[in-house]
């Protein structure tokens, strides 16, 4: 399992990307770095035409149930090959 320190390096790491990854893998990076380091999605879906915010919802909300350990280390997973492909 991913430590904390391993958890916010890898956060920090992610802002350093050589190129920014598509929207797909964006929101997964989003909804495991919300899952690892809040919980289970929270709070109201967004509506109207908030179509950014219900995507970031709803792959937030794609991950109910997975422990926040869980989440961790696949985020640094997920950063580590990002990298790696690069």
């Amino acid at each position: 399992m991913a430590t904390p320190e391993e958890f916010e390096a890898a956060a920090a790491r992610a802002q350093q990307l050589p190129s920014k990854p598509n929207n797909m893998v964006l929101l997964q990076l989003y909804a495991l770095y919300k899952q690892a380091s809040e919980g289970d999605v929270s709070g109201d879906r967004p509506g109207g035409f908030d179509f950014k915010g219900i995507a970031k919802y709803d792959a937030w909300a794609s991950l109910s149930g997975k422990s926040q350990d869980d989440a961790r280390q696949e985020y640094v997973e997920l950063v580590s090959s990002l990298f790696q492909g690069a």
